[in-house]
Protein backbone atom coordinates (compact mmCIF):
# COMPACT_ATOMS: atom_id res chain seq x y z
CA UNK A 1 0.00 0.00 0.00
CA UNK A 2 3.41 2.26 1.12
CA UNK A 3 4.48 1.79 -3.04
CA UNK A 4 1.13 2.23 -4.24
CA UNK A 5 0.33 5.84 -2.22
CA UNK A 6 3.77 7.09 -3.17
CA UNK A 7 3.80 5.75 -6.75
CA UNK A 8 0.05 7.34 -7.05
CA UNK A 9 -0.15 10.16 -4.77
CA UNK A 10 3.52 11.04 -4.80
CA UNK A 11 4.48 10.50 -8.63
CA UNK A 12 1.27 10.19 -10.53
CA UNK A 13 -0.37 13.19 -9.62
CA UNK A 14 2.75 15.61 -9.98
CA UNK A 15 3.28 13.75 -13.37
CA UNK A 16 -0.03 14.33 -14.37
CA UNK A 17 -1.68 17.62 -12.88
CA UNK A 18 -5.16 16.63 -14.00
CA UNK A 19 -8.12 18.35 -12.61
CA UNK A 20 -10.93 16.58 -11.36
CA UNK A 21 -13.94 16.33 -13.28
CA UNK A 22 -16.16 19.62 -13.63
CA UNK A 23 -18.47 20.11 -11.01
CA UNK A 24 -21.46 20.45 -13.65
CA UNK A 25 -20.76 16.77 -14.26
CA UNK A 26 -22.12 15.72 -10.57
CA UNK A 27 -25.60 15.99 -9.97
CA UNK A 28 -25.29 15.78 -6.23
CA UNK A 29 -23.71 17.67 -3.52
CA UNK A 30 -20.80 15.53 -2.66
CA UNK A 31 -19.05 17.57 -5.60
CA UNK A 32 -18.24 19.97 -2.82
CA UNK A 33 -16.43 17.46 -0.39
CA UNK A 34 -13.89 16.28 -3.20
CA UNK A 35 -10.08 17.38 -2.80
CA UNK A 36 -8.30 20.06 -4.40
CA UNK A 37 -5.40 18.08 -5.45
CA UNK A 38 -5.18 16.89 -8.93
CA UNK A 39 -7.15 13.69 -10.47
CA UNK A 40 -5.44 11.49 -11.99
CA UNK A 41 -4.99 8.29 -10.59
CA UNK A 42 -6.65 7.81 -8.17
CA UNK A 43 -4.53 7.01 -4.85
CA UNK A 44 -7.48 5.42 -3.29
CA UNK A 45 -7.98 2.90 -6.49
CA UNK A 46 -4.16 2.22 -6.13
CA UNK A 47 -4.21 1.66 -2.14
CA UNK A 48 -7.57 -0.66 -1.94
CA UNK A 49 -6.08 -2.63 -5.25
CA UNK A 50 -2.23 -3.30 -3.36
CA UNK A 51 -3.98 -4.40 -0.32
CA UNK A 52 -6.26 -6.55 -2.03
CA UNK A 53 -3.86 -8.05 -4.38
CA UNK A 54 -1.20 -8.25 -1.36
CA UNK A 55 -3.46 -10.31 1.03
CA UNK A 56 -4.61 -12.29 -1.55
CA UNK A 57 -1.67 -15.43 -2.15
CA UNK A 58 -1.51 -15.22 1.34
CA UNK A 59 -4.78 -15.46 2.35
CA UNK A 60 -7.16 -16.34 -0.82
CA UNK A 61 -10.58 -16.20 1.19
CA UNK A 62 -9.99 -12.66 2.43
CA UNK A 63 -8.66 -11.34 -0.43
CA UNK A 64 -11.38 -12.74 -2.53
CA UNK A 65 -13.44 -10.98 0.36
CA UNK A 66 -11.94 -7.49 0.23
CA UNK A 67 -12.50 -7.48 -3.81
CA UNK A 68 -15.15 -6.04 -3.17
CA UNK A 69 -14.90 -3.00 -0.94
CA UNK A 70 -12.12 -2.24 -2.91
CA UNK A 71 -14.42 -2.25 -6.38
CA UNK A 72 -16.64 -0.20 -4.24
CA UNK A 73 -13.96 2.48 -3.57
CA UNK A 74 -13.48 2.44 -7.34
CA UNK A 75 -16.82 3.17 -7.85
CA UNK A 76 -17.81 6.03 -5.43
CA UNK A 77 -14.46 8.30 -6.34
CA UNK A 78 -16.26 8.45 -10.01
CA UNK A 79 -19.56 8.65 -8.50
CA UNK A 80 -18.64 11.24 -5.79
CA UNK A 81 -17.07 13.36 -8.62
CA UNK A 82 -13.37 12.97 -7.56
CA UNK A 83 -12.10 11.33 -10.63
CA UNK A 84 -12.68 10.42 -13.87
CA UNK A 85 -12.95 6.58 -14.65
CA UNK A 86 -9.30 6.36 -16.26
CA UNK A 87 -8.32 7.72 -12.98
CA UNK A 88 -9.42 4.74 -10.98
CA UNK A 89 -8.31 2.55 -14.21
CA UNK A 90 -5.08 4.01 -13.08
CA UNK A 91 -4.75 3.59 -9.90
CA UNK A 92 -6.06 -0.43 -10.05
CA UNK A 93 -3.24 -0.35 -12.37
CA UNK A 94 -0.56 1.10 -9.81
CA UNK A 95 -1.77 -1.53 -6.88
CA UNK A 96 -2.02 -4.28 -8.79
CA UNK A 97 2.05 -3.21 -9.79
CA UNK A 98 2.91 -2.15 -6.59
CA UNK A 99 1.73 -5.63 -4.91
CA UNK A 100 3.58 -7.60 -7.67
CA UNK A 101 6.53 -5.88 -7.01
CA UNK A 102 6.99 -5.81 -3.19
CA UNK A 103 5.83 -9.65 -3.62
CA UNK A 104 8.84 -10.59 -6.01
CA UNK A 105 11.69 -8.12 -4.20
CA UNK A 106 10.75 -9.75 -1.17
CA UNK A 107 11.59 -13.45 -3.06
CA UNK A 108 14.73 -11.89 -4.67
Amino acid sequence: MTLAQVVGNGVGKRVADRPRPPKEWIPHDEVEDRPASPSFPSGHTAAATAFCCAVLPAWPMAGSLCTVPAALVAVERVHSGAHYPSDVTAGALIGLASAWLVRHAARA
